[in-house]
């Protein structure tokens, strides 16, 4: 019987990126399988799309629909699939309802350490015990080798296939900048996802900005600012307290013209964010800015990189879980990002170049 595969990757653009090697892995042994994908973001649709390796790739804005609407759209794809996969981390229940709902006869899923019962997790059929000292994607890999009894154990890079006017893009943005390919070329993404509190997870815009003028100014970089519509704004107001020619705010219309934009810089440095991961997938060397969140299942994955954190006794204290991101500190709350100081994102920065 043909294998007829649906993959739901629901949460964000990162965490669906860090699901691509266990695509791949599982395209590779399963070259006849029909691999579906369903998901709720246009810039996770793009990537998917992109890979090559689905058939299928549904997108619905569940948030924006309603319930209605959403259980609708889903009623058109239940009794057709004979294997469900829940894409790590998505501790949701109703993620776990529309695997259920979907009647197919193999549901897989993740464990979870927390939370997990009260979110339905034992509705899945296969499944994995979650590791906070595994990464995401082994998450994922390992979910797929169970699911298909596969018993390949290589790891597999992050998939970001780009196109011919993506790069046209990057190489136009640098000559209309004139940004000369001898240029040390820093690229900086000061936003992350805002949902559930997790804005909290953002190092200030002030320290940014400093830290692109010492680059700037100590280094002779030139530092490029990346990030959605959203953060425009926040992307403005660096640029302004930063007042320096050599800095410059991408305008570019989608996520893959972004990504070949990043391919050009010679290091990336980031907060906990989807830009993070695709930086990653372009083979960038990368600074992490990391607060509250468990490194374990972020760092970049295969490719040079550091990670630039307080290391305080109470970190991390963000795992996966449904419920909001809080601080328990009483003295400085998120103290791990908010006395984070420039001095140690920069030198960090400025030995890795070195290296």
């Amino acid at each position: 019987m043909k294998k007829k595969i649906l993959v739901y990757a629901l949460s964000g653009i990162g965490d669906a990126l860090m699901f691509t090697p266990a695509l791949v892995l599982m395209r590779k042994h399963l070259p006849d399988a029909q691999i579906d994908a369903l998901v709720m973001f246009s810039g996770v649709k793009d990537i998917y799309e992109r890979t090559g390796k689905f058939d299928n790739v549904f997108h619905f804005e569940f948030l924006k629909q309603g319930a209605v609407k959403s259980l609708l759209f889903l009623s058109k794809l239940f009794r057709k699939y004979t294997h469900v996969i829940n894409v790590y981390p998505s501790n949701r229940k109703e993620y776990n309802i529309i695997g259920f709902l979907s009647l197919a006869k193999h549901r897989g899923g993740v464990k979870y350490l927390r939370k997990d019962f009260n979110n339905f997790g034992f509705l899945n059929t296969v499944r994995i015990q979650e590791k906070d000292s595994f990464h995401n994607v082994e998450e994922n890999m390992l979910l797929v080798r169970k699911m298909f009894d596969i018993k390949d154990y290589k790891e597999y890079d992050l998939l970001f296939p780009l196109g011919e006017e993506d790069e046209q893009y990057a190489d136009n943005f640098l000559i209309r900048k004139n940004i000369s390919h001898s240029d040390l070329l820093i690229g900086f993404h000061a936003g992350c996802a805002t949902m559930k509190n997790h804005i909290m997870r953002r190092w200030e815009p002030e320290k940014f900005a400093e830290l692109a003028k010492r680059l700037i100014v100590e280094l002779n970089a030139k530092i490029i600012l990346f990030g959605g519509p959203d953060e425009i704004e926040l992307n403005q107001l660096i640029s302004s307290k930063a007042n320096h020619n050599n800095l410059f705010i991408v305008d570019s219309k989608n996520l893959a013209q972004s990504a070949a934009l990043i391919k050009k810089c010679e290091l990336m440095i980031t907060n906990d964010s989807a830009l993070m991961h695709v930086s990653a997938a372009m083979k960038r060397k990368v600074v992490a800015i990391i607060g509250p969140t468990n490194r374990s299942y972020i760092y970049p994955w295969k490719t040079p990189y550091k990670i630039v954190s307080l290391n305080l006794d109470c970190s991390p204290c963000f795992f996966y879980s449904p419920k909001p991101l809080s601080c328990s500190r009483s003295d400085a709350q998120f103290k791990c990002i908010k006395e984070l100081d420039v001095n140690l994102v920069f030198n960090e920065a400025k030995i890795f170049l070195s290296e």
